[in-house]
């Protein structure tokens, strides 16, 4: 058997895989290679080749606008890290 350590895990994240662990009654470790095994297997549909998917992209977007407008755009359009004062997922 291979023996794989990882290192510097969040600890909501590995008190929320002890926790799952205990409700499958399984240990940590095995709960581990169980999701593991789970992602690995599941079929995530038909293969897609990313050069061409990347390439389809080329032109989808235009717009007549200067760059300068174009990125002060964006940059008004961003809000604040919700990581910063929000509760509303395992991360934050």
């Amino acid at each position: 058997m291979s023996t794989l350590q990882v290192r510097d895990i969040d600890e909501k994240l590995y008190d929320y895989l002890k926790v799952r662990a205990k409700g499958n009654k399984r240990s940590l470790s095995q709960e581990v290679i169980t999701i593991l095994e789970e992602l690995l297997n599941s079929p995530h549909g038909k293969s897609v080749n990313s050069t061409i998917e990347f390439l389809s992209l080329s032109g989808s977007w235009e717009d007549s606008r200067p760059a300068e407008e174009i990125a002060e755009d964006i940059r008004s359009s961003r809000t604040a890290n919700s990581r910063l004062g929000h509760n509303n997922g395992l991360f934050d």
